[in-house]
């Protein structure tokens, strides 16, 4: 099998030959690796014969983006939402963010303006070129891009964003859908102009180390709808939906399955998504993607991240519905020989 029939046979809930093998790295993680080794003139998902290759369009209102400042540590700059965040110079955490452009209905009004289809929101001679390559590899091939609770953290402070959820519903339905909207429409004009994708991979965090940020009956009534609007139009294109939500999102998985996505990732261990009791529960429904914690790859006993996947491999990998990668992305105390081991452990034991 080729990793396109893999991950396909896999969110078929059917057996492939193995595993599939995906995950993802910081750029501080690669840089730490390359000191140890790896060769710099290979890509990382070539190296370690990752299996998705991810493809986007840009759906920001395309803020111009200016450098603030710079420190040995931190780059502060503005952002294409127009906003300004700071992050570390490495980008080996997520950035924090300074400013949100969304004050008012006013400020979205102005915002939403710029939120309109364009071919200059693709970089095509580029993307074309390294998806056809994909393609002829036998990659997966996947229209990605941030949604929802998620794309509009970047847009509205988080304190106020959760209270417009309760008190200004209508307004969030609107905000998550004209940029459910965008996301459509530009994948239709990759598609119309060469793009031939395999799925959609969907990043929308909900959750947090105990719960998801909002309860389900809020996801029904602010989420729910713009989440179905998305799987709606790519499932008759023949493209599963992997949604990725870090955090423990557990309570939302019903209301997931409803929306029509056909799996969930990362599978946050410490935020306790526990893939060995989501399996027998949900896995008739929906895929899983992750759950393999990256503090037992750090480890320094090698019997403990060996020990995580034999256990969570001998449920997870039944009657498929199951994609190999991190819980989270790959932080940079991971060594590059301890991450050479954990997928050498997941060949070892995702076999069929």
């Amino acid at each position: 099998m080729n990793s396109r029939e893999r991950i396909l046979t896999a969110l078929q809930h059917k057996e492939p030959d193995r595993v599939p093998i995906h995950d993802d790295p910081w750029p501080s993680t690669v840089n730490r690796w390359q000191r140890e080794g790896l060769p710099a003139d290979i890509p990382v998902e070539e190296f370690f014969g990752y299996e998705m290759a991810l493809f986007k369009a840009d759906l920001s209102p395309r803020f111009p983006i200016r450098v603030l400042e710079k420190t040995d540590e931190f780059i502060v700059e503005t952002t294409p939402q127009g906003g300004i965040r700071r992050n570390f110079r490495d980008y080996s955490t997520t950035p924090e963010v300074i400013e949100w452009p969304v004050k008012s209905r006013g400020d979205w009004e102005r915002i939403k303006e710029r939120l309109v289809p364009d071919c200059t929101r693709v970089d095509w001679v580029t993307s074309l070129a390294n998806f056809q390559r994909a393609h002829a590899e036998g990659k997966f091939i996947a229209y990605c891009g941030a949604i929802g609770y998620d794309r509009f953290q970047s847009y509205v402070k988080s304190e106020q964003l959760l209270v417009l959820l309760i008190s200004e519903q209508e307004w969030v339905r609107e905000m998550f859908a004209t940029h459910a909207r965008l996301a459509i429409e530009m994948a239709e004009m990759m598609m119309s102009k060469g793009f031939a994708f395999d799925g959609a991979f969907l990043y929308d965090d909900m959750g947090y180390r105990n719960s998801s940020l909002f309860s389900p009956r809020t996801y029904r009534e602010v989420s729910f709808e713009s989440h179905k609007m998305l799987t709606d139009f790519f499932h008759p294109h023949g493209m599963p939906v992997i949604l990725h939500s870090c955090g423990c999102v557990k309570g939302l998985i019903p209301d997931l399955i409803e929306a029509g996505f056909d799996c969930l990732q990362p599978l946050e261990v410490k935020a306790g998504m526990d893939l060995v009791e989501l399996k027998p529960k949900f896995g008739d429904k929906i895929a899983f993607m992750g759950g393999i914690d990256v503090r037992a790859m750090a480890d320094p006993n090698p019997n403990v991240i060996e020990e995580e996947i034999r256990r969570k491999l001998e449920v997870a990998k039944v009657g498929g519905g199951y994609i190999y990668h991190s819980d989270h992305s790959i932080p940079k105390n991971v060594s590059l020989a301890q991450y050479k081991r954990t997928i050498d452990l997941v060949r070892k034991y995702g076999g069929y």
